[in-house]
């Protein structure tokens, strides 16, 4: 159904005529209120195919199209004709309480407002509720009727052709306004000088302050026509408009005009089934797209993911190399240990060199200021900072710790009553007192106390404090050691 009975102002003919379609007979418009206990009442049954051809018989429908119910009222017509006081929609509201609007619906606007399903249902406008053929009222309050069966609301958009009436019934420059009626298709029908504006101007009063709203029944003065009546048949007294070539002028017109409503509700609905039909298509690319990015992220995630585990991996490859080189590393480091220590340990007669792989360095006896006693009182070796130092043969310790201008020092008493001193040490092993046997480690090289730099000083002396040294060299030849 139209939403709206409005007359639009005209276009030039070169247009279409279609956005004309919505006149005084369209489903929108506001009318008072009709009784649907008239005439115009359709039975049940034609309701019934009249709702299987506009929803397929879905009573409650709702396709978001702007149309509602079995009947596909508009909010506007469904409001017009008192629907709300059932429910606000038509969809909302009974099979009963949609046939109860519709009745007034028909009463007022006729078949016309459901264009296409009225003719395929065969709803007509004097189609009683119990299927009777009843006629409505055509005339205003105090006017007769027709005088014959024929002459229906049709009648109303007969064209005159300069001999017979100018309007429907009274002959006397007047048009009554029928369903299908706008100011423009009135104007063009009866030559009215000015067009629609100058027909509307002349009615103001009629029909309001909107020129686009015209109701069924409305009498309209045609300005700028000279009409004649036309004369009654010798004999018979019937006005103009029972002739029957008027009559059919009129069916013909009506049925044109009838035929354009159709054509153009059939067309509004194309449109909308299109417009239905390309936002459907809109929302199925739309949910692709969403789709299509939705996957494309998590593909992405699972790349990055694979790429994360792959890094994972080869960090673990890299750790285990690592380690195994590290074991590698440890291994070669003991094996030359044992063999450092096969090669530093003591000869068979129990004495040994306080340090293996060294260079000679300052040597016993040497004369300089830089000594106490004017002479260097030991044997120097040059070797690294933590090389392993160890006990000439075994002895008692009888110093352990720091021994001024020594540095960290160990001092041992032997079973001949001589005694070793081991000197600039970076480290001790060792404590007072403690029993040691030749070749043990007794402590590590550095650069403590008065030193230039890394070595080992070794003094051998007959007594425990300074100034009773003797020749190391010399002793440790008499013990079978040769440095």
């Amino acid at each position: 159904m139209a939403p709206a009975g409005r007359h639009r102002r005209p276009t030039p003919r070169p247009l279409s005529r279609l956005p004309l379609v919505l006149t005084a007979g369209g489903a929108g418009l506001a009318l008072p209120l009709v009784s649907a206990s008239g005439a115009g009442a359709a039975s049940g049954g034609l309701w019934d195919k009249v709702a299987q051809c506009e929803s397929s018989g879905n009573w409650s429908t709702n396709t978001g199209n702007g149309h509602f119910g079995g009947l596909q009222f508009t909010p506007s017509t469904w409001k017009a004709f008192g629907g709300t006081v059932h429910a606000s929609r038509a969809d909302l509201a009974t099979r009963a309480q949609q046939v109860a609007v519709a009745e007034k619906v028909l009463d007022a606007q006729g078949p016309g407002a459901w264009p296409v399903c009225s003719v395929r249902a065969g709803l007509t406008r004097d189609r009683a509720a119990d299927g009777s053929t009843a006629r409505r009222a055509a005339s205003e309050p105090g006017e007769a009727a027709p005088r014959t069966g024929t002459a229906t609301a049709r009648q109303a958009s007969a064209r005159t052709d300069g001999t017979g009436p100018a309007a429907v019934g009274d002959g006397r420059g007047h048009h009554r306004v029928v369903p299908g009626d706008t100011l423009s298709g009135i104007a063009e029908e009866h030559d009215v000088r000015g067009g629609w504006q100058r027909l509307y101007t002349a009615n103001r009063t009629v029909v309001g302050g909107d020129p686009d709203l015209i109701v069924p029944g409305q009498r309209l003065d045609l300005p700028g026509r000279q009409v004649q009546e036309r004369p009654a048949a010798p004999g018979t007294g019937q006005e103009a408009a029972d002739d029957p070539a008027e009559q059919s002028r009129s069916r013909q017109d009506g049925q044109r005009k009838e035929r354009e409503r159709q054509r153009a509700a059939e067309q509004h609905r194309a449109a909308e089934q299109q417009k239905a039909a390309e936002r459907q298509k809109a929302a199925e690319q739309k949910e692709a797209a969403e789709q299509k990015e939705a996957a494309e992220r998590r593909r992405a995630a699972e790349r990055e993911r694979a790429a994360e585990r792959e890094r994972a991996a080869e960090r673990e490859r890299a750790a285990e190399r690592e380690r195994a080189a590290e074991r590698e590393r440890a291994a070669e480091q003991q094996k030359k240990q044992k063999a450092a220590a096969a090669k530093e340990a003591p000869a068979s007669s129990g004495w040994t060199a306080p340090v293996r792989g060294y260079a000679s360095g300052t040597a016993y006896g040497v004369s300089g200021p830089h000594w106490a006693s004017g002479h260097h009182t030991g044997q120097d070796f040059a070797v690294p900072t933590g090389t392993s130092v160890r006990a000439v043969t075994d002895g008692t310790v009888v110093a352990a710790g720091w021994g001024g201008s020594y540095g960290y020092q160990v001092v041992l008493r032997h079973a001949d009553g001589k005694y070793t001193q081991y000197a600039h040490l970076s480290s001790i092993s060792v404590r007072t007192g403690e029993r040691v046997t030749g070749g043990r480690q007794i402590g590590r090289s550095g650069s403590t106390g008065n030193s230039t730099g890394p070595h080992l000083h070794f003094e051998v002396r007959t007594g425990p404090g300074y100034g009773s040294d003797i020749d190391p060299r010399a002793y440790l030849r008499q013990h079978g050691v040769t440095l």
